[in-house]
């Protein structure tokens, strides 16, 4: 950065990511005196990309396209958590749900022998849990994943049949109930337990010089973490005023269907986190066996987060 007094931060259309509680309070601009170039993008991937061409300082990325990025040796660190569980399974009406199937998971993709189902980017965390899951279960090669560039696109694709089924966000699960009465199949604990669906991404040049900045905008996540799991209400008014494109309602939902937010990277966190390397191995995503060193810098959030995780009360 030219500039120390601007912070370039790349985040997606998801809801439920403090990006849009920064945007809509400006803590950022009146508490740290920061100019914030906030840069929309369609997957996690793409955020990565632009870290590696240092288009942006911070970023809102699954953990995944953060592996993939290290792996190819983009300089970039996890220095906080966000939320987890951030990935759902859904339908259209007349799709059976895992309850309907015993608990069964694999029952549930086996609906879809022959179909296609749609996802965010290649090498988004949905993307790499939905290919693991048909890996497991012996369906990689019986049911298509069609990746779309921006996930906003995949409720309409549901709407006029060109997949018979999806994988994404809690955002994107509401959006497609709107549009197509679609359902949640498969919620998201039930999936890929403690998910590390976004972390506060950062530049290990940004770390090295401006490390005391990196501490404050952690600090301002917390507390716009906070307000959505404590006042859910009060975030949903303001994201829901902030973009304009979907009501207070539309927000509440996407609270609900996956509650857990804190800042913190607890140990539960980063082992469902790791556990990603050996798949992304498995999938020809990486060739690395990347370590939690190689990923990972605590230092920052454990200095002032020491009490429990929010994640999970």
């Amino acid at each position: 950065m030219e500039n120390d007094t601007i912070v370039r931060i790349g985040h997606l259309s998801t809801f439920y990511h403090t990006s849009f509680i920064l945007m809509g309070t400006g803590w950022l601009e009146e508490k740290l005196g920061l100019i914030v170039e906030w840069k929309m993008f369609g997957g996690g991937p793409a955020i990565v990309d632009a870290l590696s061409r240092g288009d942006v300082d911070i970023g809102y990325i699954g953990l995944p396209p953060v592996m993939i990025g290290i792996d190819r040796g983009v300089p970039i660190l996890c220095v906080g958590g966000g939320h987890v569980e951030g990935t759902v399974m859904i339908g259209l009406p007349g799709s059976r749900t895992l309850d309907e199937l015993g608990g069964d998971v694999g029952a549930v993709l086996n609906q879809f022998k022959g179909g296609i189902i749609g996802c965010p980017p290649s090498g988004s965390i949905h993307d790499v849990i939905l290919r693991d899951l048909l890996a497991v279960h012996n369906l990689a090669g019986a049911i298509e994943v069609r990746n779309y560039s921006w996930a906003d696109f995949i409720p309409d694709a549901l709407a006029d049949g060109e997949v018979v089924a999806a994988i994404g966000t809690p955002p994107l699960s509401v959006a497609a109930g709107r549009t197509c009465g679609a359902k949640v199949l498969v919620p998201p604990s039930m999936l890929w337990p403690w998910n590390p669906s976004y972390g506060i991404i950062v530049s290990r040049e940004l770390l090295e010089r401006r490390a005391r900045l990196v501490q404050d905008f952690l600090r301002f996540h917390e507390d716009a973490s906070n307000l959505i799991r404590n006042e859910p209400g009060k975030a949903a008014c303001l994201v829901a005023e902030l973009v304009e494109v979907v009501d207070e309602d539309f927000i509440r939902e996407v609270y609900q269907i996956s509650p857990r937010y804190c800042a913190a990277l607890p140990g539960e966190y980063i082992e469902s986190a790791m556990a990603f390397v050996p798949v992304l191995r498995t999938l020809g995503y990486i060739g690395q066996e990347l370590k939690e060193d190689d990923i990972f810098d605590t230092s920052l959030i454990e200095a002032f987060h020491n009490s429990k995780q929010h994640y999970v009360l």
